[in-house]
């Protein structure tokens, strides 16, 4: 079994936290998307999509897309729960994360893919107009994020969570797509020191 991934990117980086949280030791493989890796034959039989990261099982299956692997290991290694427990608390796990993915991640994301120079011979067409666009909607959702961390401990409620893992790779990744975090956020600064500090943030 292995993960397939390019180490500097946002996604593989959610996974790694995730498997270290979990306290799992898996094999990794290191492709340059920078360097075309993601598109030669050999990589998109693994994958059509062209994206990492990619968990490879020992029988041969393939696993893509960042959440559809994690949900993989917290069936296969359930303790801890990132994903919550019972209905209640994963329902609520679920919502953060897709608040934390589909909003800040997407967001910063674009910034970095439409607005960064070294990305265009990736992202055809670049549209640097979507880059900016895309800027104050993740000041937006951090605004939110940070009145959230005001009432709570972690993104989704008292206990550490894939949202946790979500809002913290999207935060770090806003330096290379060039969008500053505002000062004044103050719950959202003691949060990302504490959750910054947990030994899987450095995976």
């Amino acid at each position: 079994m292995k993960i397939i991934e390019t180490r500097s990117a946002p996604n593989p980086r959610r996974v790694r936290m995730f498997v270290a949280e979990k306290g799992i030791t898996i094999a990794y493989e290191e492709m340059d998307l920078m360097k075309g890796a993601l598109r030669t034959p050999e990589f998109t039989k693994l994958n059509k999509f062209q994206r990492v990261p990619v968990l490879v099982l020992d029988d041969g299956a393939v696993i893509a897309e960042t959440m559809a692997i994690c949900r993989y290991f917290e069936e296969t290694h359930p303790t801890p729960a990132l994903m919550g427990t019972g209905a209640k608390q994963r329902a609520q796990v679920e919502m953060w994360n897709r608040h934390m993915e589909l909003g800040l991640m997407f967001a910063v994301a674009s910034a970095f893919r439409h607005g960064h120079p070294a990305m265009a011979h990736l992202e055809v067409p670049q549209v640097k107009e979507w880059a900016e666009a895309n800027k104050p909607k993740a000041l937006e959702i951090l605004k939110v994020l940070d009145e959230e961390l005001g009432e709570r401990q972690f993104v989704a409620g008292d206990t550490f969570s894939v949202a946790d893992i979500t809002a913290l790779c999207a935060i770090d990744f806003m330096r290379p797509a060039r969008i500053t975090r505002p000062d004044g956020l103050k719950n959202i600064e003691r949060w990302h020191g504490e959750v910054s500090a947990r030994p899987s943030a450095k995976a």
